[in-house]
Parts: structure tokens; C-alpha cells; sequence
């Protein structure tokens, strides 16, 4: 818990993974006198009041931004440019208006045109989630550990983004600052093009005449298991991603079958020595992120595993003395 709040009044557009771990973070750390939520749907909002992680929940955003010192808009970034204009007349001077897409450039673009003279403009993305999404999938701890990376545009006010950077210090987060182009393409090669891989291998297995769905289902080993997780995301919000940031996953995407390429050749010709090269170098890279503290070490990303079924252990070796 710090000492005093960080901000007076913090304004959350969305309720969903993201902004319902906001305002329980926030509240949890102490970092928000007043936290104010709202939501498109009455029955999220409701289930906001449910849940308790708000002191406040309007039913439109002009009145959550209202005397707000940090506005996050917590929505699918193909929404961010309507809301952004239509909470701009309600915004106070002095106030900072951030996000959290994964997507920065198209942000920026569909966003700054809006922001009133005197209001800071800083976007973020904090790089962190589930599969899961809306209100009861949130949880305070989700940013601890984890990178939020803020993508201030040019001549953007140095106080406003070491605020902004001291807000997500403080629920936990590490914080980097980067360009938006920069950060549309890394992320585009460590989330983007994961899912739509994960999205294109869980939709390749329904597919398949030879295999039926019971048995994808039944026998998914671990590597499909995890796919299927990825690719259990929202839709309305990987749409909007791929959308907005098609320069840069395309670019990625020609890299990657590129290589798929490769290994396809060496799979083909028996090339064993090219193949084992290959996974080698991707073996450091997951170690590298285990040591970074991204990820945990532990045998089957730490599922619990039940234990034997004692009754059909066999039985202890009787003599002929018992």
C-alpha cells in the first residue's frame, strides 16, 4: 500500500480482463482516491456494482471522464477513436488519457486528432492476460512482474508520462517507453503472430476429416492444450488487432513461413543436423525468458497433477509365510 493516492479521480472505459484488473489493482495498491467505471452493456455494469472493484459505475462514458485526473479506455482498439471523441468535450484540463491496445500506431492515429488542447495524450499497452474476458475475469495481481509499455506521442508532456509510469509502477507492472511503429512490431512477432498461429492450428484440427472432435479433444497433448488456450481469446479483440496492425503481422508473417519454409525442406530431406540446430536456438530463447522472471520453470507450466489411483497399485509380493 502507498502512502497517498497517486490519482484523485481514475476513470475506466471498459470493465472488461484488463480494466476490471486495473480498478481492483488500483484499489488493492492504494494508487486511486475514486475509482469510476463504465461499460457499454447495462448487464456489465451491473455486474460491476456486483462486484464491488468501483466506487462509481455511469452508464456513459461522459460521465465517468468527468473531473477525471487518468482516463484508461479499456475497450477493442477499433472502438478507441469513437469514445476518445466522444468523451473529449467532458474532459477537465490537466487530465491524462491512456489506453491499454495492443495496438499503438492505429491508436495514436484514431485517438490524438480528438484530444482537446491542454489534455495529455499517453498510450499504453500492458502486456499482460488471459484467455478469459469480461468483468469476473479480472484480478488485482494480473500486471505484477509484467511490462507496460507506454508509446507517448512527440512533445507529449515528460510530468504526464512519468505519472502515467508511476500509476503502473505502482499496481506492479515494470514500464518501458518506445515508439509506436517500434512497438507494433515486437509485439507483432511475441503476441500477434502467436495467436494467429494458435488461432490457424486449433482451426486446422476441427478440420480434419480423418480425426474426429472427440478425439482432438480427448488426446490434446500438451503443446495443442496450450494453443487452444491462446486461441480461447477474444474474438472482438483479436479481430481489431489484426486488423489495425496488418503492416507490421504480415511483415512477421512472411518472416515466419519463410523459416516454416525451412524446415519443411529439412523435414523432407532428413536433414536431422538442421533440425536439431533449430531447436536448440529456440530452446535458449525459452530458457532466456524463464531467467528474465516472464514465465515459471516449473514442469508443465506448474498444472497440478493428481495424484496415483492408489487402489490400482499392485499389491505387495506375498510369501508362502503370510
Amino acid at each position: 500500500m502507498i502512502s497517498a493516492p497517486l490519482i484523485d479521480r481514475l476513470a475506466l472505459i471498459g470493465a472488461g480482463l484488463i480494466g476490471g484488473s486495473i480498478a481492483r489493482a488500483a484499489r488493492a495498491a492504494g494508487t486511486a482516491r475514486t475509482i469510476v467505471v463504465t461499460a457499454r452493456s447495462p448487464q456489465t455494469r451491473r455486474r460491476v456494482v456486483e462486484l464491488g472493484f468501483a466506487d462509481q459505475v455511469t452508464e456513459t462514458s461522459a460521465e465517468a471522464v468527468k473531473d477525471a485526473d487518468l482516463v484508461i479506455v479499456s475497450i477493442p482498439v477499433g472502438a478507441s477513436g469513437a469514445v476518445a471523441k466522444d468523451i473529449a468535450p467532458y474532459l477537465k484540463k490537466g487530465a491524462i488519457v491512456s489506453d491499454v491496445g495492443s495496438v499503438k500506431a492505429a491508436v495514436m492515429r484514431d485517438m490524438a486528432p480528438h484530444i482537446p488542447r491542454g489534455v495529455h495524450f499517453v498510450p499504453a499497452h500492458p502486456v499482460a492476460g488471459t484467455e478469459d474476458s469480461g468483468p469476473d475475469a479480472g484480478f488485482a495481481e494480473l500486471f505484477v512482474n509484467r511490462w507496460c509499455i507506454l508509446t507517448p506521442p512527440e512533445g507529449a508532456d515528460p510530468r504526464a508520462v512519468e505519472r502515467l509510469k508511476a500509476f503502473w509502477s505502482a499496481i506492479g507492472a515494470n514500464v518501458e517507453t518506445m515508439t509506436p511503429d517500434h512497438h507494433d512490431l515486437v509485439l507483432a512477432i511475441t503476441s500477434h503472430l502467436p495467436h494467429l498461429i494458435a488461432y490457424t492450428i486449433v482451426g486446422t484440427a476441427n478440420e480434419l476429416g480423418e480425426v474426429t472432435e472427440s478425439e482432438v479433444l480427448k488426446f490434446s497433448a500438451g503443446g495443442f492444450r496450450d494453443f487452444t488456450r491462446i486461441a480461447a481469446s477474444d474474438p472482438t479483440m483479436w479481430r481489431d488487432v489484426f486488423l489495425h496492425n496488418k503492416d507490421a503481422v504480415l511483415e512477421m508473417l512472411g518472416t515466419f513461413n519463410e523459416d516454416l519454409s525451412r524446415l519443411t525442406r529439412a523435414i523432407r530431406r532428413g536433414d536431422g543436423e538442421a533440425l536439431f540446430d533449430h531447436f536448440t536456438r529456440t530452446r535458449a530463447i525459452r530458457r532466456g525468458i524463464v531467467q528474465l522472471g516472464q514465465d515459471s520453470a516449473r514442469p508443465d507450466f506448474g498444472r497440478a497433477h493428481g495424484g496415483l489411483p492408489m487402489a490400482s497399485l499392485p499389491r505387495p509380493y506375498a510369501s508362502d509365510d503370510d
